[in-house]
């Protein structure tokens, strides 16, 4: 399974009908593995709700929610009077997010199954949006972009975040190339929506300026994934790299040992304690 797709409008709705079916096979595994990523990416989570500046009493969207964690730091800085909507386009990850909130016990929280690209809410309804690596996996960014921007009021804050350049976050780029180079998936169409389409800032602020936001600060929030061996990174990304997940589960038993063994050598560098450490950075940008 290919990780990309071209921009069309039948290749946009290709993409949507993958990212769904996708999302519905990683879900459980998005939810066993839960604790580890929050553990991973809380600076990226910190940094975000740092800057969406969210108040008591507001509204808060969530698009491409997940788990939700993200959102529900901002449920418990809004209060009772204040109200999140957390959405994704996958009913299973609106599942999952709706069990994680129950096990914080928040009762401000309206999960919602949505698509981005069509927010169903009115114009100039909500305080603050967040996303948390969503627009850049979206078959048209610039159109959910566009709605945030619809649907936040007068001042209101967009805290967005993407991955950065693939040579910058090994934690996921070794293993999608190699993936591509062992035959195991065609190498990504260049245009279409990957976890480094949206790693150049420059392209970032044009869509951002392009949706009609005025204000924009951009800055990298680095991160670290950690694991014991190469197998439990093996096991991780099958849970929950979403295609390369796929393609991992869809290899045989043979091909998987010799991924793996392909991933030991390239991990060499990044052994540390016992284990390994991944770098990772993330491009993150406020606007409003």
């Amino acid at each position: 399974m290919t990780t990309s797709i071209d921009q069309g409008g039948t290749d946009r709705e290709q993409w949507r009908r993958t990212i769904l079916e996708v999302a519905a096979a990683v879900a459980p595994g998005w939810e066993r593995w839960r604790a580890r990523i929050e553990e991973a990416t809380a600076p990226v989570r910190e940094w975000m709700i740092a800057e969406l500046a969210a108040h008591a009493g507001d509204t808060v969207l969530e698009l491409a929610a997940g788990a939700g964690d993200t959102g529900f730091d901002a449920a418990e800085i809004v209060g009772g009077h204040g109200r999140v909507v957390s959405t994704d386009l996958s009913p299973e990850m609106v599942a999952v997010a709706r069990r994680r909130g129950a096990e914080r016990g928040l009762r401000n929280v309206e999960y919602r199954v949505m698509d981005a690209e069509r927010i169903e809410l009115d114009t100039d309804s909500v305080d603050g949006v967040l996303c948390r690596f969503g627009y850049m996996l979206m078959a048209d960014p610039a159109a959910a972009l566009a709605q945030t921007r619809r649907v936040l009021r007068p001042g209101g804050r967009l805290a967005l975040v993407v991955w950065g350049a693939p040579e910058r976050n090994p934690w996921i780029s070794i293993l999608a190339r190699t993936l591509v180079e062992g035959g195991h998936t065609p190498p990504p169409e260049p245009a279409g929506p990957t976890p480094f389409s949206m790693a150049n800032e420059d392209g970032t602020r044009a869509l951002l300026a392009g949706a009609g936001f005025t204000s924009v600060r951009m800055e990298e929030v680095p991160v670290r994934f950690t694991f014991g061996t190469v197998e439990e990174y093996v096991s991780y990304a099958t849970d929950t790299a979403g295609p390369a997940a796929i393609v991992l589960r869809s290899v045989s038993e043979d091909e998987r040992r010799m991924v793996t063994s392909q991933l030991e050598r390239a991990f060499t560098s990044f052994a540390a304690d016992g284990g390994y450490e991944l770098p990772g950075v993330a491009l993150a940008a406020v606007a409003s």
